[in-house]
C-alpha cells in the first residue's frame, strides 16, 4: 500500500488523461457518422476493448474522418 502512495502523484495525471481521452473519443465516435475505415460499431468495440490509450489513438490515426 505504501508503494502505491509513493507513485500516486505520477499515476493520477495519467489516469485522468486516459479517461479524458477515452471520453473525448467516445463522444467523437457517437456524434460523427463517417469514418475513414470501419463503422461506428467497430470503433466502439476497438476503443472499449483497448481503453489504455491504444484504442483511442488507433481511432484518431486510422478511423477519424478529416473534416
Amino acid at each position: 500500500m505504501e508503494q502505491i502512495k509513493e507513485f500516486l502523484p505520477f499515476l493520477l495525471p495519467l489516469v485522468i488523461a486516459q479517461f479524458a481521452l477515452l471520453g473525448y473519443t467516445l463522444y467523437h465516435i457517437l456524434t460523427h457518422k463517417t469514418y475513414k475505415r470501419g463503422s461506428r460499431a467497430l470503433w466502439l468495440v476497438v476503443v472499449l476493448l483497448l481503453m489504455n490509450y491504444v484504442g483511442p489513438i488507433l481511432y484518431f490515426v486510422l478511423g477519424k474522418e478529416d473534416s
